[in-house]
């Protein structure tokens, strides 16, 4: 009992080092390397695969850690990741994960009770949805302004 308490401090005081930085370019990860692929709009997934790669609006690169924790990176074809989302045993870290919009994170944290549940916070600019309990948190955080038509913040997993 004494090791699990000691190794989730260690987890919480000592975040990995994150994948990718919101409204930045892809990082490459210190992890294994990371699988890459392309993902279309709902509506367009019916349709025969004729379209050109230009069409396609975003790529998704999915990472994992040595903790299991899943990064996924939301890339637009002009090298900007618009979107994060991770899914695992301990929260990413936050500050490498979202750059310049952590402080808006810690804001929208800050304003609100402590375990009243999942934080789903955002503006225009700035998107956060994070919930999670001991082994299992998950999250997205996305910039609404440079999500592509016809993509939805639901087609993000």
């Amino acid at each position: 009992m004494r090791l699990l308490r000691i190794a989730m401090l260690a987890a919480t005081l000592f975040p990995l080092v994150s994948h990718a930085m919101l409204g930045g370019a892809p990082g490459a990860g210190t992890s294994s390397s990371p699988t890459t692929l392309r993902a279309t709009p709902q509506s367009s997934i019916g349709t025969v695969a004729a379209k050109t790669a230009a069409a396609v609006p975003y790529t998704m690169r999915e990472s994992r850690d040595a903790n299991g924790v899943t990064i996924r990176e939301y890339v637009l074809p002009s090298n900007v990741v618009f979107a994060v989302t991770w899914n695992g045993p301990i929260r990413p870290d936050m500050t490498a994960l979202l750059g310049s919009y952590f402080p808006t994170y810690v804001s929208a944290g800050e304003s609100r009770a402590r375990g009243t549940g999942p934080l789903v916070e955002g503006s225009d600019d700035f998107r956060i949805e994070s919930a999670g309990r001991l082994g299992r948190f998950t999250g997205a955080a996305y910039l609404p302004r440079l999500m592509p038509a016809n993509v939805h913040p639901g087609d993000l997993q």
